[in-house]
């Protein structure tokens, strides 16, 4: 199952080439991941995935964007759930089709010593609903 969020494209992400900047593609992924675990979980009542860092980050651009004041899809999933860190993977869509793929390795947290923590029983139950190998 994957999950898909809006990611709206602003006219100042337009760079002097007339397309979206590179560094913007990973905005786009982390307002999604944001949607995903934290906003829409609150919506359904439930505590979001809240204690994670993003430990690695990678982006493979396929399609430029060429236009700013409109919105994409941005749909995720997981890939890899370990001890304390899992693997997210995003496509980001249009309908002129798949702008750019990205993942990223994501660590679970304690707040108070800000150290790696394993993964608890509910945020493995949520990460395997969205669990693609």
């Amino acid at each position: 199952m994957r999950y898909t969020a809006k990611a709206h494209v602003r006219w100042d992400d337009l760079d002097a080439f007339g397309h979206v900047n590179n560094a913007s593609y990973l905005t786009f992924a982390q307002e999604a991941r944001a949607e995903f675990t934290w906003f829409a979980r609150v919506r359904a009542g439930l505590e979001p995935l809240s204690e994670m860092v993003v430990a690695r980050a990678e982006v493979d651009f396929i399609l430029p964007i060429y236009e700013g004041g409109m919105d994409i899809d941005c749909e995720m999933w997981f890939t890899k759930i370990g001890n304390s860190s899992f693997v997210m993977a995003y496509e980001l869509k249009s309908d002129k089709g798949i702008h750019a793929r990205v993942q990223t390795v994501q660590v679970t947290v304690d707040a108070a010593s800000k150290k790696s923590r394993p993964i608890n029983a509910a945020e493995r139950e949520f990460l395997e609903q969205y669990l693609e190998a």
